[in-house]
């Protein structure tokens, strides 16, 4: 067993407050001082230690991390010591810690950005209104609006879709508000995406040190692993936390004023938030979604539970059953079973996993839930739910889906209610620009633009993310409020959400973008074409078999005539990273055969795209090629 360590640099910067005469806004900036620092830290093969005590037999961790183990070891286990530092010459740039989720930000984390470029100069005249020296939206300080509104862009909800519109409404040159009536980060930061990968991350490390014929393969050899419950839950609390942090920062340091309340729209161009009215030239709608809780289910957050309650892990139980088998059910399931739980899936489909693309389906289901202490009940309802009590366990009682007689009845410790999220929409004063919700999502156009009961758009007004339904993810919210702001500030834009992949991060992970094969099939048979379909194993890549991790498929859907990817789906290590080349392909609408002559990293997991993409018989020529030789 070998002990590396990790560099990893921090960047810490101090930040002065400075109040711009003729502005009423505050402004951060960086100071001079700001330097790039190194941190050490020496680690196991899986997680950070703050001691290690070494024998010639046993190597003992105590972990800063909610894991610990032992390691049995022949051999001697040695140790080389390493540090590095780096340090940042002195400057006096204006350095926002901003951040665009989903990969549309790295400034949070001291990643230099486009906008540390711009500097800030003295005031040269304390009574006149700065002009050349004032910071303008553009290089992270909120614009002026105009002259008839408080606000050129006012955003309900500050979750992920909001943030994002914010910030690339400031580099557009808007003033720029943002109301939250709950914490900044919404659903995905503080309920979500980011404390369920925490906890997600320490289950796939979990379920690799019990692997004890994996651990084999690699001549290491475990003797315990166990875990602690609430360091599990301390994690994906303190990652939720941090960042809520950085995206709160990121706002205030571009000037974006965050208004405390609920929001409501009184009418065109106007807002309230608690008891104040402002107006805006523009509005969008971001408020989000809750978790969707049918009828006849009883939630007592205890022993009856959404994602909501789950995440925060208060207890482990022995048996939980888990109503719905999509992505939020399929990563708990992993979670849970992985931490020791039995489960019991209840899938009122045929089939689990249903909205996955049918062949990654069926594999997912043989490596997913096949070999673990997983079991299911498919084609049922839960019709009634009631939490324990009185010594009693959770009752749940399930009716056939077509017949509704009743089939049977579980007893179990938990419940998870995972049957998807509805939109949270209630109480936003729809009602004052007569507009009428369906099934509680804000109908929109192609540009996130609000339709009202008649079916005219509603002037100045936009809804984005999970209140529209078009696309209920994190990274799809925020790339419809960057779309919007490109609208209100003069440029067209039309968002391809065929485009925009989806993951699901259990061990191994499931990804895809566009269409899957039964979709791509009724659409071939509407417009009149033919489609291709090319697989690729992850048993044939070099990096997955150095891994271990050989147990995967990459599947593409295409036009053999034109070269048009359809889809992608993926299912294998590290599929949430892989299937951005193919969004990315889809999203400029690269052809077959172009991508099919890039040239991929050996040996590296992106070779199963490579080769992918190469299985593909497509019978229209190349495009033209480069009319000169790129030099060497």
């Amino acid at each position: 067993v070998g002990i590396s360590s990790w560099f990893i640099p921090t960047n810490k910067r101090e930040h002065n407050t400075e109040k711009l005469q003729g502005n009423s806004h505050l402004v951060n900036s960086a100071t001079s001082n700001g330097a790039l620092k190194a941190q050490t830290l020496y680690i196991s093969s899986f997680f950070p230690c703050s001691h290690i005590s070494i024998s010639t037999k046993t190597l003992t961790f105590t972990m800063q991390s909610s894991i610990s183990l032992s390691l049995s070891s022949p051999s001697t286990i040695c140790r080389s010591d390493s540090s590095a530092a780096v340090s940042n010459a002195n400057v006096n740039l204006l350095n926002p810690r901003s951040l665009r989720f989903c990969g549309l930000r790295r400034e949070a984390f001291g990643l230099n950005s486009s906008l540390s470029t711009h500097r800030i100069q003295s005031l040269s005249n304390a009574t006149r209104r700065p002009r050349s020296n004032r910071i303008v939206a553009s290089s992270a300080g909120n614009g002026a609006a105009s002259k008839s509104f408080d606000y050129d862009l006012v955003i309900i909800g500050a979750g992920v879709g909001g943030h994002g519109a914010a910030l690339h409404a400031v580099e557009k040159g808007l003033k720029t508000a943002i109301i939250e009536g709950d914490v900044v980060g919404g659903t995905c930061v503080n309920r979500g995406c980011v404390p369920s990968k925490a906890l997600l991350a320490v289950s796939g490390r979990m379920r690799e040190l019990q692997n004890e014929h994996h651990m084999k393969s690699f001549g290491l050899q475990v003797a315990a692993a166990g875990y602690d419950r609430q360091g599990v839950a301390d994690h994906a609390n303190n990652l939720a936390s941090k960042i809520r942090s950085n995206l709160t920062n990121s706002m205030k340091s571009l000037g974006v004023d965050i208004l405390t309340g609920f929001g409501t729209v009184l009418g065109p161009q106007k807002v309230k938030y608690g008891d104040t009215v402002i107006t805006a030239k523009d509005i969008i709608i971001a408020t989000g979604s809750v978790p969707l809780v049918p009828k006849g289910i009883e939630v007592d957050g205890k022993t009856v539970i959404t994602s909501d309650h789950a995440l925060k892990l208060e207890f482990v139980p022995q048996w939980i059953a888990i109503v719905g088998s999509g992505y939020i059910g399929l990563e708990f399931s992993d979670v849970y079973t992985a931490l020791g739980s039995e489960v019991t899936f209840v899938e009122a489909l045929d089939q689990l996993m249903p909205g996955f693309d049918p062949e990654i389906g069926k594999l997912a289901q043989r490596v997913l839930i096949n070999p673990r202490k997983i079991d299911y009940h498919t084609g049922v309802f839960a019709s009634k739910i009631t939490p324990a009590k009185d010594g009693k366990p959770v009752t749940i009682e399930l009716i056939d889906a077509k017949t509704k007689e009743l089939k049977d009845t579980l007893e179990v410790d938990a419940a998870l209610i995972a049957t998807g999220r509805a939109p949270f929409t209630q109480g936003l004063g729809l009602e004052n620009i007569n507009v009428q919700t369906q099934r509680g999502f804000v109908p929109v156009d192609s540009r996130m633009r609000v339709i009202d009961a008649s079916g005219e758009l509603v002037p100045h007004l936009y809804c984005i993310g999970d209140a529209n339904g078009k696309m209920m993810l994190a990274h799809a919210a925020s790339a419809q409020g960057i779309s919007v702001v490109e609208q209100v500030t003069g440029k067209d834009h039309v968002l391809n959400h065929l485009s925009i992949p989806a993951a699901c991060f259990t061990h191994p992970e499931i990804s895809m973008v566009g269409l899957t094969e039964p979709q791509a099939r009724e659409k071939a048979e509407k417009e009149g074409f033919e489609i291709g379909i090319a697989k690729t194993s992850f048993k044939a890549n070099t990096k997955a078999l150095a891994e271990n991790e050989g147990e995967g498929l990459a599947k593409l859907i295409y036009r053999p005539d034109s070269g048009e990817i359809l889809g992608v789906h993926i299912f294998g290590m590290h599929a949430a990273d892989l299937i951005h080349e193919a969004s990315n392909a889809i999203a400029l609408g690269t052809r077959i055969q172009d991508i099919k002559y890039a040239v991929h990293a050996h040996p590296t997991l992106s070779e199963v795209i490579d080769e992918l993409f190469k299985a593909a018989k497509v019978k229209a020529n190349t495009s033209s090629p480069v009319a000169e030789p790129v030099a060497a």
